[in-house]
């Protein structure tokens, strides 16, 4: 059969999804809705949230399964590697899937879906939305983890230039193996409206989880500066975290409760309301492999002033976006002269920014890149366990081959209790 003309049966796995909210659940709906729209087949594997467990159907007749599994840390499972194995192959076999597609290096589930995955010869894909160090022991632990992980994997997405690169020196995959396809926004949920903004003030708005590798000491630390500064300037800030308590000390000291807004958690939903009200995007991350967040702030029609870390110069043109370097003083600089241009009328249409984005990031496209990819790993021979076995060698951690031999014979057992045969196979809905 023509791999081109090939409908896919596909399983989309990740600890990271619906209610949670982030860069990795949209990435994950979005591309699940297109592969549906252009007649494949999509499940998504996760654990329970709270009492979200069981089945759930989602727009488009997208079946999602809340594994009935404890959260550990962190939004991520206890990786056992092998307590969930009768359970994900009885999913695995219900719903006829090919190919098991693995969002996250943070991921446990990802991970263990992926193995059990091509140990019952199964293609294996995942995509890496994170940049990774390589200095500090929880850096080095994970990426050891990831590479052991990656060893039989046969394709990698990383969503930037910048991203393939650490991917690939992190967890030792093959360049060959690995593609770079960006994430996307839908720019039609995202137009801009200039009336929403006040035209007395210049209003900066932050939308991001406020955590460490966030910047948010670097946020804080621009907020106690300017706000004393210029009193036409007003902050709302949309986004929780643990270091919540930082943005709002810093507002207690320096007397600024009216010029900083806290919006506390948004929906994503309610994220374009609040960046139409804005005229400057401030983006103060240590690390990003992409950062979905200034796409759909210039989608908005908003001014970027950004760090330059990670993959972030990809994104935008120069034209929609004011890098910086990742320290108060060169952002301090860059919202001046992002304010200057505002006053000075040298601003790009909204509605032109809104074109140039879809444009750009178009989740149908991104969908018709990934599709190549599944194509292309289709033609993959699967290797019997010897050779996966070797593979899993090279990565240097022999006790983990125990691991996968362990699993490998649960899976031979479950097999001789729960016959494939005898596994009902799930109906496709059909809307």
């Amino acid at each position: 059969m023509d791999t081109r003309k090939k409908r896919h049966v596909v399983c989309m796995a990740s600890d990271f999804f619906y209610p949670n909210t982030g860069g990795v659940e949209e990435h994950i709906f979005n591309l699940s809705q297109c592969l549906i729209k252009r007649g494949h087949k999509v499940i998504v594997l996760t654990h329970s949230y709270g009492d979200r467990v069981g089945i759930r159907y989602l727009t488009a007749g997208l079946k999602v399964y809340y594994l009935p599994i404890r959260v550990f840390y962190a939004q991520c499972v206890l990786p056992t590697m092998i307590c969930n194995i009768a359970l994900i192959r009885n999913i695995l076999i219900r719903e006829c899937i090919e190919i098991v597609h693995g969002h996250s290096a943070f991921s446990v589930l990802c991970h263990e879906v992926c193995i059990i995955g091509k140990l019952m010869g199964l293609k294996t894909v995942f995509t890496d939305h994170s940049l990774f160090g390589f200095a500090d022991t929880s850096a080095v632990l994970t990426n050891k983890y990831l590479q052991i992980c990656l060893s039989e994997i046969d394709h990698c997405i990383c969503v930037s230039h910048t991203g393939k690169e650490n991917t690939v020196l992190r967890a030792k995959v093959q360049a060959h193996k690995v593609s770079v396809i960006p994430n996307a926004v839908d720019a039609f949920s995202f137009i801009p409206d200039p009336r929403q903004r006040d035209q007395k003030f210049i209003t900066i708005v932050i939308v991001s989880r406020l955590v460490y590798r966030k910047g948010v000491n670097l946020m804080a630390a621009v907020i106690a500066d300017m706000c004393p500064r210029y009193p036409n300037l007003r902050f709302i800030i949309g986004g929780d975290g643990p270091k919540m308590w930082l943005l709002q000390e810093v507002r207690e000291k320096i007397g600024c409760q009216e010029s900083v807004r806290l919006l506390g958690s948004l929906k994503h939903s309610e994220v374009r309301n609040v960046l139409v009200k804005g005229d400057i995007f401030l983006n103060t991350s240590l690390t990003e492999a992409y950062c979905m967040a200034i796409v759909e702030a210039a989608a908005c029609g908003l001014k970027v002033v950004s760090t330059k870390v990670g993959g972030i110069p990809e994104v935008l043109p120069e034209s929609m976006i004011y890098l910086t370097e990742p320290n108060v003083g060169s952002l301090v600089r860059g919202i001046e002269k992002a304010i200057t241009d505002i006053k000075e009328g040298n601003i790009m249409c909204p509605f032109k920014c809104n074109r140039l984005v879809r444009e750009m990031y178009s989740w149908m496209d991104i969908t018709k890149r990934t599709e190549i990819v599944y194509n292309r790993i289709l033609l993959n021979k699967n290797k019997p366990l010897g050779q996966q076995l070797r593979s899993y060698l090279n990565s240097g951690v022999w006790p983990f081959l125990l691991v996968i031999s362990l699993m490998y014979i649960l899976l031979q057992l479950t097999e001789r209790i729960y016959k494939r045969k005898y596994i009902d196979k799930a109906r496709d809905l059909r809307l």
